[in-house]
């Protein structure tokens, strides 16, 4: 659908426009997905006028093109494939859909985000060499960001981990007494039960388990699947009356190797790992949740869980919800201390998104990793 004289690596106002609508329906499956990508696919016909559109709704199901070429069936032969990642050339699941896009007659193709996996990647050349004009790269950070949970974890071969806090402006969790209910406010939380549900996992640990007794699973009429729920309880000393192990979630519970494996109830499960003085070997969890196939997580409390996450440079991303309010020195810390000396030494992060949500500021920050190498 490309005009006269546009050239292959460029797009028409057209494009573009049906590259942000495969985004926003990429971003409807976050968290639903892994260990594979969000996805968006949206056809358009020789007049630039859409035709049909898609996206992936999971593992085992049709990739983003094919579910957008069985809804144009005939109509799209000669259409434009606008996609958010580069179509997959390998058979998995589900077939190639570079191939599929050739047998349904498109000839042309756009798409926003290289794939960087050894096995999806190719697509692009194996349609460039049957005929079909391809566009890559085109408003690749829009691509980039819808995808960047999957992203980050292909990339670093392990989850990619988010830390969600809300405190107050002094960096305070809770007050004196304890008391934290609620430093932030409803359309807060409302939020972060949104940024709960795009991940595939959420994580606690000893402290905010025995302290919170949080349950974990979706509110505040939050669609989707609620996250497997992964406690950190080194001496495998959870309450059986806590929230996190009923039945609406599955929940995971790490205890130390030579910690007790106390019996749960059916549906939930204890992984046993490594541990030292300082806790669980995070990134032998990290490690084993990949291996399952969980491609993000978050991290939502407590301080000396994020401090070790913190100290072995395990975090991608930071979410904070900053309240209007200071409790002073005597409340609980966000972060527990990790060792750091000087300002030489300390961990700094990348702006990212700065918005106010109801009375309180939201904070997206990321670690400066600097691009990562795909694996290639």
């Amino acid at each position: 659908m490309s005009s006269p004289g546009q050239r292959p690596g460029s797009a028409s106002p057209a494009e573009l426009h049906a590259m942000r609508r495969a985004a926003r329906l990429a971003a409807t499956a976050l968290g639903s997905t892994s260990p594979n990508p969000v996805v968006g696919c949206v056809l358009l016909g020789e007049d630039g006028a859409p035709v049909a559109e898609g996206h992936h709704l999971g593992a085992g199901h049709p990739h983003a093109e094919v579910e957008a070429l069985k809804a144009a069936g005939p109509s799209a032969r000669g259409a434009t494939a606008v996609v958010t990642l580069e179509p997959c050339a390998h058979q998995g699941r589900t077939g190639p859909c570079a191939d599929a896009l050739l047998e349904a007659g498109v000839t042309r193709v756009v798409y926003a985000v290289d794939d960087p996996t050894p096995e999806g990647t190719g697509g692009a050349e194996r349609l460039r060499r049957a005929g079909v004009q391809v566009a890559g790269g085109v408003l690749r950070e829009l691509g980039e960001h819808v995808n960047e949970l999957w992203l980050t974890a292909v990339r670093r071969r392990r989850p990619c981990v988010t830390w969600k806090f809300g405190s107050t402006l002094d960096g305070r969790t809770a007050a004196a007494d304890g008391s934290s209910r609620w430093i932030t406010g409803a359309a807060a939380r409302q939020d972060a039960h949104e940024l709960r549900a795009a991940h595939d996992a959420v994580l606690v640990g000893t402290g905010t388990l025995r302290a919170d007794d949080p349950h974990l699973g979706l509110r505040h009429d939050v669609p989707g699947t609620p996250p497997l729920r992964v406690v950190v309880d080194r001496t495998g000393g959870i309450d059986p009356g806590a929230r996190v192990l009923d039945d609406a979630a599955p929940t995971l519970l790490v205890v130390a190797e030579d910690a007790h494996r106390p019996r749960l109830p059916h549906g939930h499960e204890v992984l046993a790992l490594p541990a030292d003085g300082h806790g669980i070997d995070v990134a032998a969890l990290l490690d084993e949740l990949y291996r399952r196939g969980l491609r993000s997580v978050l991290l939502e409390g407590g301080a000396r869980l994020a401090s070790a996450f913190v100290a072995r440079g395990l975090l991608d991303r930071v979410v904070a919800y900053l309240a209007p309010m200071l409790l002073g020195s005597r409340g609980r810390p966000v972060l527990e201390d990790f060792g750091v000396k000087n300002l030489a030494e300390g961990r700094r992060f990348e702006t990212g998104e700065v918005r106010r949500v109801g009375e309180d500021i939201r904070l997206v920050l990321r670690a400066p990793h600097g691009p990562a190498a795909g694996p290639r």
